[in-house]
């Protein structure tokens, strides 16, 4: 007997389920037949494409789930007769966590057994779900086209055992042992019909439920007058409880909602219905069906390079993929559901698949009906906020990837701006809409917090001239997206640190005389500041602030180049900024013919780290700062 150790966040994860924090207990059925019938797919695509599996089946194999329940044993058993696991897949699949959503699961773990129950709830957590009613299982499983089985066994606590054993056929038997507690519960002759069909009736393969009944002897008149007792015996039935019927082919004019909610439920996990539902059948140059849901909660592995993809891939019915991220553009990796084709080869590789002009049409197609769903959820705001809340960072993806779209994806991004409440959002052509007729451009700022970008003095020759300008607190992925949008409607994007401040009301001879009037100061700070800046000048940007900091266009595009390095990993030097002071200040006033060279000193560098600061930057050198306002202001006492 082998004994192995679980996997640490196998650990954290069963010991939630063994302390059944998630209450909706009987999902363990659900996922245990979605993982049969995943198992039969596999299968069933092998048997029609690979002619070495083929001739180790029989010739009248077809897929089948089998569940048996026994009270006075305290048990239920699964049974599939699907591709089957070995000795290292069930190492990999059970005994450790290969997919990355689990890991993102694993790792939004709180230690607040609250607050984890829902996280179990939003994220759904396949085999492991079953110790929330078992005390011990038994995973028999024996590989198609191998001919040693195995046995896993576990209690749902530390560790695991495998041993070798024997099996005739192919497939998974999974036995339950029921915690005492759940045997009345869940060995039940219409419990289990009532889970599978509330979750599992749209299973494309039959699912039998195999149980013993208590019968009653029929006795003849005479022997009734005879006083004669009527024998009771048990009889096994083998009853099938699921219509097998793949959803997605039927007719929408027979599916209600709750049909499409637990069939979602079944294909993605998740415990919550979905958002939107967009079922559509093609029909001309290519034959196709699509099922497309938006989950209410964004899958938790949404932001990981090893994302799983949540769209399937069959042809003519038969599953041929749920593993390839080129169904859908990734920006839409949170649509979950189905794809069937009528036009796709059986044996098409994945090396084919993404070259197929039949696939590249199905995902066009696919997209826009996406798209067009979305477009329908903006009518209701209160709906739309929610979809917001969870997709609007990969909506901006899509502006940046999907060229084709990029009009219809602009419109349905959201942005905070200066002109929008805590909490609320505007769109862009809310935006062009509220402008004045003479604007022609879209302004916006990009940072890390809201807060620091909304008092930024960059924004204060805005404000006065009552332009509303977006803000960007999502640097990560404003920073490299939104520069490249290039423009909205004719419409051109503007970052407001690069560019120069709208509608001042000042001439080119006014600005002359006014930069002459300081330049011996702007010289002076900059000799003081050195290579810390790249220029200073006077500016008419700033109303009520003595300075701010900008950037030129050439350091705007480095500063994208530098965020897109830094999301690889390597680092750059900041580009130094551009200083400019406000010649209206009392401040400037006083700095400009100063005669205290050690005062004009402190005053320019608290100046430039006052600007820095104001804009969320960081600072060089934090103690020289204090020490240099803590003089300025033993000076002016």
């Amino acid at each position: 007997m082998a004994k192995h150790q679980f996997q640490t966040e196998v650990g954290q994860l069963l010991h939630l389920m063994t302390h059944s924090l998630y209450s909706n207990k009987e999902i363990f059925i659900r996922e245990l037949v979605s993982n049969a019938s995943d198992a039969i797919d596999k299968l069933n695509y092998l048997k029609l494409t690979d002619d070495n599996m083929k001739s180790k089946l029989p010739e009248d194999w077809k897929g089948e789930i089998n569940i048996a329940f026994d009270e006075d044993d305290k048990s239920i058993t699964i049974v599939d007769n699907g591709i089957g696991m070995n000795e290292e897949d069930l190492i990999a699949s059970i005994g450790t966590i290969a997919k990355s959503g689990t890991k993102s699961f694993v790792e939004a773990l709180t230690g607040d057994a609250k607050k984890d129950s829902n996280l179990i709830g939003q994220f759904g957590v396949g085999f492991y779900s079953v110790f929330m009613v078992a005390s011990n299982v038994d995973v028999i499983s024996k590989k198609a086209g191998e001919e040693q089985a195995y046995k896993w066994s576990s209690t749902g606590t530390g560790d695991f055992d495998i041993v070798p054993v024997t099996k005739e056929s192919n497939g998974t038997v999974i036995y339950i042992k029921l915690k005492d507690e759940e045997t009345s519960e869940f060995a039940s002759k219409p419990r289990i019909q009532n889970i599978i069909e509330k979750y599992s009736n749209h299973i494309a393969y039959p699912i039998f439920l195999n149980y013993q009944e208590e019968v009653e002897e029929e006795l003849s008149e005479e022997d009734k007058k005879a006083g004669k007792e009527a024998k009771k015996t048990k009889e096994k039935r083998h009853e099938q409880i699921n219509a097998a019927t793949a959803l997605w082919t039927q007719p929408k004019s027979k599916l209600k909602q709750e049909d499409y909610n637990e069939f979602y439920k079944s294909i993605s996990h998740d415990s919550q219905d979905p958002m939107a539902t967009i079922h559509t059948r093609a029909e001309g140059v290519n034959e196709y069906t699509t099922l497309f849901y938006i989950p209410k909660t964004a899958p938790m592995d949404m932001y990981r390079a090893d994302y799983q993809p949540g769209v399937k891939l069959y042809v003519k019915r038969v599953f041929i993929t749920d593993d390839e991220k080129e169904l859908l553009p990734t920006y839409l990796r949170f649509v979950r559901g189905i794809i069937d084709s009528e036009d796709l080869p059986l044996n098409v590789s994945r090396e084919i698949l993404q070259e197929n002009r039949v696939l590249a049409n199905i995902k066009q197609g696919s997209v826009k009906k996406i798209l067009s769903e979305i477009k329908k959820l903006a009518k209701d705001e209160e709906k739309y906020k929610e979809f917001v809340e969870q997709y609007n960072r990969p909506l901006k993806e899509g502006a940046y990837q999907d060229f084709t779209n990029k009009e219809t994806i602009l419109d349905l991004i959201r942005y905070k701006s200066t002109k929008t409440k805590d909490g609320e959002m505007t769109s862009l052509a809310a935006y062009k809409d509220a402008a004045d007729s003479e604007q022609k451009a879209i302004y916006y700022i990009v940072g890390e917090n809201e807060k620091v970008l909304r008092n930024s003095p960059l924004l204060e020759s805005y404000k006065k001239n009552d332009i509303e300008v977006l803000i960007l607190d999502d640097k990560e992925i404003d920073e490299i997206i939104t520069p490249t949008l290039g423009a909205y409607k004719e419409w051109e994007f503007k970052d407001i640190t690069s560019v120069e401040p709208p509608k001042v009301e000042q001439s080119e001879e006014e600005k002359k005389e006014v930069e002459e009037k300081f330049q011996d100061i702007t010289k002076k700070i900059k000799d003081i500041l050195g290579e810390s800046v790249k220029e200073v000048k006077v500016t008419n940007r700033l109303s009520d602030s003595p300075s701010c900091v900008v950037k030129d266009a050439g350091d705007a595009q480095m500063a994208q180049m530098m965020q897109m390095m830094r999301a690889m990993g390597q680092e750059l030097p900041e580009s130094a900024p551009i200083l400019e002071i406000n010649p209206d200040h009392e401040i400037v006033k006083k700095l400009n013919g100063c005669p205290d060279d050690k005062m004009i000193e402190d005053v320019s560098w608290v100046l430039l780290d006052q600007a820095k600061l104001s804009e969320g930057m960081d600072i060089t050198d934090a103690v020289a700062f204090a020490q240099r306002l803590s003089r300025i202001t033993a000076k002016a006492l």
